[in-house]
């Protein structure tokens, strides 16, 4: 529906974060028109930011959906992150850097379980920095297709000005593909790593979570 594209549902972090600028917004209008009108704007970007639309998802495991909105920034060989053990085994990575006007919410690129989650805590560099996926405040996600035993990784990653990585899963739990697992703050970044399969996206292509396809067999 029309009013969905325009006024879609925010996630559940958002409306805090929402109820302070709109505190602040009538706080600051009733001492001057010109700021009060400066924090309307500020207060449509928060509510914009956590935005949450719904997506149409292909609901085809042979292909790998984005996991985030965004720039593609990297698409390279390497090794598997050691936080999950994976350090002799070679992937292909895409790097998807999220500026403050995307959409921030994270997506399973197939449907599977999910056997790990590990957080680790680190800096906040700038997320679009190769080496942010090596230092920065990151969160990783082991996804297997019980079907096909494919193994993927998600790694969510803080950026300069993120300061909270939400999790909206467990261990165990079962995915269908597109489903949310989670949200980053304000600037950010998603890697994804696969194997076996061909890539579909090139470095500067823009994505949609959910919808854009990654990857296929």
């Amino acid at each position: 529906m029309m009013f969905d594209k325009i006024f879609p549902k925010i996630h559940q972090e958002g409306y805090k974060f929402l109820a302070i600028s709109g505190v602040i917004t009538l706080i600051l209008w009733s001492i001057s028109n010109f700021f009060g009108f400066i924090f309307i704007l500020i207060t449509i970007w928060v509510y914009y930011f956590f935005r949450d639309p719904e997506r149409t998802i292909i609901k085809d495991d042979n292909y790998l959906v984005s996991p985030a909105d965004g720039l593609i920034t990297t698409i390279k060989e390497e090794m598997g992150p050691i936080e999950m053990g994976l350090e002799k085994k070679s992937f292909i990575k895409v790097s998807i850097f999220m500026n403050v006007f995307d959409c921030h919410v994270n997506r399973t690129p197939f449907s599977g379980k999910i056997e790990d989650i590990f957080y680790k805590p680190g800096k906040f560099l700038n997320a679009s920095l190769d080496k942010a996926s090596k230092e920065n405040e990151r969160n990783y996600f082991k996804i297997k297709n019980t079907k096909t035993n494919e193994e993927i990784i998600v790694v969510q990653i803080a950026g300069l000005i993120a300061r909270r990585i939400v999790t909206q899963v467990q261990k165990n739990q079962d995915l269908k593909q597109g489903e949310r697992i989670g949200m980053i703050r304000f600037g950010s970044r998603v890697d994804l790593y696969f194997n076996k399969r061909k890539v579909m996206v090139k470095v500067g292509q823009n994505v949609i979570a959910g919808e854009s396809l990654i990857a296929s067999f």
